[in-house]
Formats: C-alpha cells, structure tokens, sequence
C-alpha cells in the first residue's frame, strides 16, 4: 500500500558514516567503508543498529522509535494521519476497531514526497485487555507502526503489534470450529456465515480478490462457499500475515467480493 514519488536512484548509506576518523584511518590504509543500499543486503540490521535501548521491546521497536529512526533516515514527515477508520459497533464491548494509516516522507529531504499506509485491527483477541478498551487509538498506533516499518524495511514487528494471548486458538473458537472424537479439526464441515464476513472483510482492508486468493493453494474453488471450515481457519491465518508482513502476492491484488 505504498506509493513512492521519487524517480531517484535509491540511496546509500555509509556503515559508520558518523566516524569521521575511523574514514580517514580506513582510506590511508587503502581500506574503503563498507556501503549499505536502502533496502538491499544488510539493511535492516542497519536500521535496527540506530535504535537505542528505551525504544525496543522484547527485540522490537516501539512505534515512536520507529517515528524517530525512520524521520532520521528517511526524511522529514510531512503527514502522519489515520486515512481512513472503521470504529468499532459493538453496543455490548469494546468490540473491533480497523484503522488506515498514512505517513508521507519528504524523501531525504529532497523535496520528493513518498506515502507509505498500513491497515491494522483491534478486537480481543488480538491485544491485551488494557489496550482493546481502547481500540480505535491502538489500532491506529499498529497501523502507524506497520507503515513505518514498510518505509524502513526491516523485518520485524512493532513493540505494538505483540501479544501474549493465543491469537489463533481465540479466531478457532470465534468461528466455532467443532472437534469429533479424535481430535481433529472436521476439515469438511461448511464453511460459516462469520467466516464468510470474516474473509471478505479482511480481503477489502488489504485490497485483495477473495476469488483469487482463496485459490492460491492447492485446492479449487468456484467461489468462497466451496471452502471447508477448516480451510477457512488457514486462510485467516495467511490474511493475518499478509496484513502483519505486507507479502501479498501482486496476483491476487484488487478486492473484488468473493461471494
């Protein structure tokens, strides 16, 4: 979901370029200073090296390090602003919340402007207690996350994005999987209404063909009726990824309702 303005050449960046003495040194010597390229090999160890110590959590960086890390090699933030935002309805709890969030980058300060977005969710299951009463903002502070870690490149989660609750194990009773005797999941039981809505949803936050994603896999289908419940269970758990990582297949962009 990110848009880059900029027709330059990707950047490069320096390993020690604040050590100015250790250049010279390696330059008398004959040496020459390892170079780092924007997104290339060593990149996101680079970035993670810029972190300092109050702003990770568990090895991950919290949000505002994020902010802080990515204005200081990225450029100025011109715009940091949920785009768009889905509150939560649930008259009876705190319900579920979806928020788009966009961070626009004056890149390198060159007067080139680059937009990253990133959607994220918050319901019960997904965060803990203290923070999904509050789920519109927590949301927000994910997504938030989630687009600046895009426009760094680094291969982790925000601090943010963590929780100690059994996330799958939470969708597996929400969706009311039923178990036979042996314990295994009744792989060709239907599919359920929830699930349905459930699919759909998530595939038009990540802008994503329900038809061709549910068909990525092995199996055939003519439309999402067809998938058995259990599937369905997998194909939450690869939306969860697709929203956490930002790996969709550029095959199955294009939300289009797979009803």
């Amino acid at each position: 979901m990110n848009t880059e303005n900029s027709n330059s050449d990707p950047l490069l960046f320096e390993l020690d370029a604040d050590s100015i003495k250790e250049e010279i040194l390696q330059e008398e010597a004959g040496e020459t200073t390892p170079i780092i390229r924007y997104g290339g090999e060593g990149w996101s160890d680079y970035v993670m090296r810029q972190f300092d110590k109050s702003e990770m959590f568990d090895g991950n960086p919290t949000c505002a390090g994020l902010r802080r890390v990515a204005e200081e090699l990225l450029g100025d933030i011109i715009v940091s602003r949920p785009s768009q935002v889905w509150p939560a309805t649930d008259a009876d709890g705190p319900g579920r919340a979806t928020v788009v969030f966009e961070v626009i980058f004056d890149w390198m300060n060159s007067g080139q402007m680059r937009t990253y977005s990133e959607v994220a969710d918050v319901w019960h299951g997904n965060t803990g207690d203290l923070f999904c009463a509050h789920p519109v903002a927590t949301a927000s502070t994910r997504a938030e996350g989630r687009a600046l870690r895009k426009a760094l490149k680094v291969k982790c989660l925000a601090a943010e994005e963590l929780t100690k609750k059994d996330v799958v194990g939470i969708v597996k009773a929400a969706v009311s999987v039923t178990k036979p005797n042996n314990g295994d999941w009744q792989s060709e039981a239907e599919i359920t209404t929830h699930q349905v809505n459930f699919i759909n949803t998530k595939c038009k936050q990540l802008d994503i063909n329900v038809l061709k994603f549910i068909n990525l896999g092995k199996n055939s289908y003519k439309g999402i009726e067809s998938v058995s419940k259990a599937k369905a269970i997998e194909m939450l758990n690869v939306l969860n990824d697709f929203q956490s990582n930002g790996d969709i297949p550029d095959n199955c962009r294009g939300y289009i309702n797979g009803e």
